[in-house]
């Protein structure tokens, strides 16, 4: 015979379990606190830095051999700052560069430390004469008119493939920084 006592224990540990198995089937669907919210639709991934960014009018510079640049407009409608770490492509290396002063003045081009920030909300320009894409030693020539894939690598992990098509450009004849061929125009 069992007492009221065990009854009591027993019904309390039933009643936890059918708790606990409703939890469970229905997904515990409630927002933990501090997560924030997510536009993401059920059962798919929390959105990441490239969901928000876009790259508007790329192109690059068509090139022989040697070096060229990638430029384009890259737009964050997120709530955060976008960071591009770094950049890949088929066609050769890719380095984040700048246009800075160097100590005796001069406007040079080097790699860009930090990456590339696009602000919550704004937009940054990768442009001849300032921030771009370097495309370091062609494997092959970049062709006007053809289409070329760079991959952006972003601080989060994620990536955002920008299709680009090559086009001529006289201008940007920028000296190198140290350790670039400055034999080559960008």
């Amino acid at each position: 015979m069992m007492s009221a006592r065990t009854t009591t224990r027993r019904s309390t540990l039933l009643g936890a379990t059918v708790t606990l198995a409703l939890l469970v089937a229905t997904g515990c669907s409630g927002t933990p606190a501090g997560s924030g919210s997510s536009s993401a639709p059920s059962g798919t991934s929390s959105s990441t830095a490239a969901d928000h960014l876009t790259a508007t009018d790329p192109w690059i510079k068509a090139a022989e051999s040697g070096m060229t640049a990638a430029f384009a407009v890259l737009r964050n409608d997120g709530d955060q700052d976008v960071t591009v770490v770094g950049a890949a492509s088929d066609l050769s290396p890719v380095e984040l560069h700048e246009m800075a002063t160097d100590d005796s003045g001069a406007m040079v081009m080097r790699q860009k430390e930090g990456g590339l920030t696009i602000p919550a909300g704004g937009e940054h320009a990768l442009e001849p004469g300032g921030d771009h894409l370097m495309l370091m030693e062609l494997s092959a020539p970049v062709q006007a008119g053809a289409e070329y894939d760079v991959t952006l690598e972003l601080s989060d992990g994620s990536t955002l493939v920008v299709t680009a098509p090559a086009r001529t450009f006289a201008g940007a004849k920028e000296d190198y920084d140290e350790g670039h061929d400055m034999s080559h125009d960008g």
